[in-house]
């Protein structure tokens, strides 16, 4: 379980792509010994397993493989070297909750329709898929690209964030254009409201 309250920008150092699995390495700040095999960490959204680490030259690195879900769900499929992603790693019981409670299960990629800077801030449009667009709420939170965010406005197929200056700078955000393809993971009370709501069981 994270927060979607990104701690660390890690970078693709190499993937070794399969038909339905690829694996990769992720340059960090982590420090390596705190890194344990088997433990989560969720690479702009995707909650990935770590399957190795260590470290070389002054920058810790772990791996993961992403599989056939993760590659279909995910933008995971198009990360090269050199991609930059927003890390977060679990949170602790007892830990500070300062975003929203996230699960690093991606429910589809959506795209960013426009971007609008002002004032040091980034106004940002995304497009969600249609079957989840009714479960984003205006001042409800989102997850995007592991990103936790406050949804400003929603209209139709459309809704909504704003990013502050410190967003910006401690994430990848400050790189992302329109057109760009995110990760978005809906809220998970939203999740379950709907369900108990369609009284389908």
């Amino acid at each position: 379980m994270f927060t979607g309250i990104i701690s660390d920008i890690g970078e693709v150092e190499s993937v070794e792509a399969g038909a339905n699995l690829h694996r990769l390495r992720i340059a960090c700040s982590y420090d390596a010994e705190t890194i344990i095999p088997g433990a989560s960490i969720a690479c702009s959204g995707p909650c990935l397993t770590v399957a190795a680490h260590g470290k070389s030259s002054n920058r810790s690195w772990f791996e993961v493989d992403a599989g056939a879900e993760t590659l279909e769900r995910t933008t995971a499929r198009h990360w090269k070297a050199g991609t930059r992603l927003n890390l977060e790693r679990p949170l602790k019981i007892g830990g500070e909750l300062g975003g929203h409670l996230v699960t690093g299960h991606v429910d589809a990629v959506a795209t960013i329709a426009a971007i609008a800077d002002f004032d040091g801030m980034r106004r940002i449009d995304v497009n969600v898929p249609e079957n989840l667009a009714r479960f984003i709420a205006e001042k409800g939170s989102v997850a995007l690209d592991g990103t936790s965010l406050t949804v400003n406005s929603v209209e139709s197929y459309f809704f909504s964030v704003l990013l502050i200056p410190h967003t910006l700078q401690v994430t990848t955000w400050g790189e992302k254009r329109a057109g760009d393809k995110i990760n978005l993971e809906v809220d998970l009370m939203a999740r379950y409201a709907a369900r108990l709501a369609s009284g389908s069981f």
